[in-house]
C-alpha cells in the first residue's frame, strides 16, 4: 500500500510504503555503521525523515588541496553521503545512477559544514535528489544532484 506525504515544505509530496516495519532512522544508522569513508569524514546524522537526510561535518586539515581550499572529492563525497542517506532511508537499496555537484563557494579548515538532501522525485525504479551544502555562515557553497536507481534489494533484513 502506497501513501502519500510530504517531509519538507519546500519538496513535493513523495510515496511511502506502508509496509515496511524499519524505521529510516534505523536503515541510516545500519548504513553509518558499515561506511567507513562517512566515519572518515566525521558525518554526523542531524535529521532523517523518508526521502531526506540532514547531516554535518567539520573540515579537518587533511582535507585540503594544494590551493588551501577543501578538495572538491570531499565536498562531493559530503553531498554523496547525504544522497545516499536520503535515497535509501526506505529500506529499498538504491545507487547512483547519475550525479553532478556545482561549487558555489570556498571551504576552508574548520568550517562546520551541513548537507541537506531532498527527495525531488520518487519513481518506481528511479529517485531524483537536490542536496544542499551550507557553511557554519549558512552560506550556500555547493548544489548536488543525484538520480538513484532503485533496486528490489532491502538494505536491512
Amino acid at each position: 500500500m502506497l501513501l502519500y506525504k510530504n517531509v519538507h515544505p519546500f519538496l513535493p509530496a513523495i510515496k511511502t510504503n506502508a509496509m515496511s516495519n524499519i524505521s529510516p532512522d534505523a536503515v541510516v544508522q545500519s548504513m553509518v555503521n558499515n561506511d567507513a569513508f562517512s566515519k572518515w569524514l566525521g558525518i554526523q546524522v542531524l535529521a532523517i525523515k523518508e526521502g531526506y537526510s540532514k547531516i554535518t561535518m567539520k573540515v579537518r586539515p587533511e582535507m585540503m588541496n594544494g590551493l588551501g581550499v577543501v578538495h572538491g572529492g570531499v565536498a562531493f563525497s559530503f553531498a554523496d553521503s547525504a544522497f545516499a542517506f536520503a535515497c535509501n532511508n526506505r529500506n529499498q537499496l538504491s545507487l547512483a545512477l547519475d550525479t553532478s555537484i556545482q561549487f558555489l563557494k570556498p571551504v576552508h579548515v574548520g568550517d562546520q559544514l551541513v548537507a541537506e538532501a531532498g527527495e525531488l522525485h520518487n519513481g518506481k525504479s528511479t529517485g531524483l535528489y537536490l542536496v544542499k551544502i551550507y557553511n557554519q555562515h549558512n552560506h550556500l557553497i555547493a548544489l548536488f544532484k543525484g538520480t538513484c536507481f532503485r533496486t528490489t534489494k532491502p538494505v536491512m533484513v
